[in-house]
């Protein structure tokens, strides 16, 4: 039993730290996808919390019945076709260009604060994370239980300052006050859920493969999500009251805990930090076992190859190639998602058989 629980335990938190990401870490993702919307972006965090239950629970399903080791698999079983070979070769740019700009965003935030080249603190992420990368999904789940709580620690221990410090800018009355700054909240729910969920998979996948158990990677990914949720509150809330001031900055959510004090300030960027390690670890992690999967390249082989392509690249930039590339692959996990939802109608009789 208390076996059991640790291995839910640990899905839940490789699935918080996949999803996480620096951009949520920092708060940027949630006031694009959710704050500029006012008081419903808490129904619309709410909604993707049950979408990523939903998801999980299939993609962890059908990777456990056909033994898969790579989201490339998955495609390959949901969408056999030119669609979903599109779709692998997208996901695969997606999250290599994802991985190159955290290379340069380390390199630039270590140069920022110590004065050292760029290209060296890149390279620091690097050695780190071929340490955990080597040890395959084992490195991975070991990365996600230490960042993943301290990341919710970190967070909730603001919230809990605001609630002693801050009652009233944190009353309903005032949450309520802010008017939406634009309209179109389904959508960019829709969309967030869906690009997350696809990159997910790249995780998803070999983990479940290795827990080899449904019932654990359900109640995993139900765990996680329900934590994933509870998380996004907390920082939409953080956002909410913030603005309009928290849409000056690139690291909003350090513009919250300022009223904190610098250790406080200091302590999240260490954890932003972290969930950016964890990204990239993730990202080179999924791509790392779909090149050993399809092409037959030996996973410790496929680390440095795909870090090498990502260092390279983070020494020319990425930023508007990603922004173009973020819609393309939204639309594009819809797609996948939709073809999930219909290979299950399909095979309803074996997947409901838990």
């Amino acid at each position: 039993m208390k076996n059991e629980l640790v291995k839910i335990f640990q899905v839940a938190t490789v699935f918080i730290g996949t999803i996480v990401g620096a951009g949520l870490a920092s708060g940027k993702e949630i006031t694009e996808f959710f704050t500029q919307y006012g008081i419903t972006s808490f129904c619309g965090i709410i909604a993707c919390g049950i979408f990523y239950i939903i998801m999980g629970s299939i993609i962890s399903k059908i990777s456990i019945d056909y033994n898969l080791s790579s989201y490339s698999d998955v495609i390959n079983i949901i969408s056999p076709n030119i669609l979903g070979k599109f779709t692998g070769f997208i996901t695969t740019f997606f999250l290599i260009s994802s991985a190159s700009i955290i290379l340069a965003g380390s390199g630039a935030l270590i140069h920022q604060f110590f004065g050292i080249p760029k290209v060296l603190g890149s390279l620091i992420m690097i050695l780190i994370a071929v340490f955990f990368l080597l040890r395959d999904t084992e490195g991975l789940i070991e990365i996600n239980s230490f960042i993943v709580p301290g990341l919710i620690g970190t967070i909730t221990l603001i919230t809990i300052l605001y609630f002693a410090f801050c009652k009233d800018t944190i009353s309903f009355s005032n949450i309520y006050s802010f008017h939406p700054q634009k309209s179109g909240l389904a959508i960019s729910t829709i969309l967030y859920a869906g690009y997350n969920t696809l990159s997910a998979s790249g995780v998803l996948v070999p983990v479940s493969t290795q827990m080899k158990k449904t019932k654990t990677m359900i109640i995993g990914v139900i765990t996680g999500a329900i934590g994933l949720t509870v998380l996004c509150l907390m920082i939409n809330l953080l956002l909410t009251i913030n603005q309009p001031y928290i849409y000056n900055y690139e690291i909003p959510l350090l513009f919250v805990a300022n009223r904190f004090g610098h250790i406080i300030q200091a302590l999240l960027l260490v954890i932003i930090w972290l969930e950016m390690f964890s990204t990239e670890v993730s990202d080179i992690y999924s791509i790392s076992k779909t090149l050993e999967q399809s092409f037959n390249i030996k996973f410790r082989k496929a680390i440095f190859i795909v870090l090498g392509i990502a260092l390279l690249i983070s020494q020319f930039g990425f930023g508007n190639l990603i922004t173009k590339l973020y819609p393309m692959f939204g639309v594009l996990s819809l797609i996948f998602i939709s073809q999930c939802i219909i290979f299950i109608l399909k095979h309803k009789k074996d997947f409901f058989k838990i």
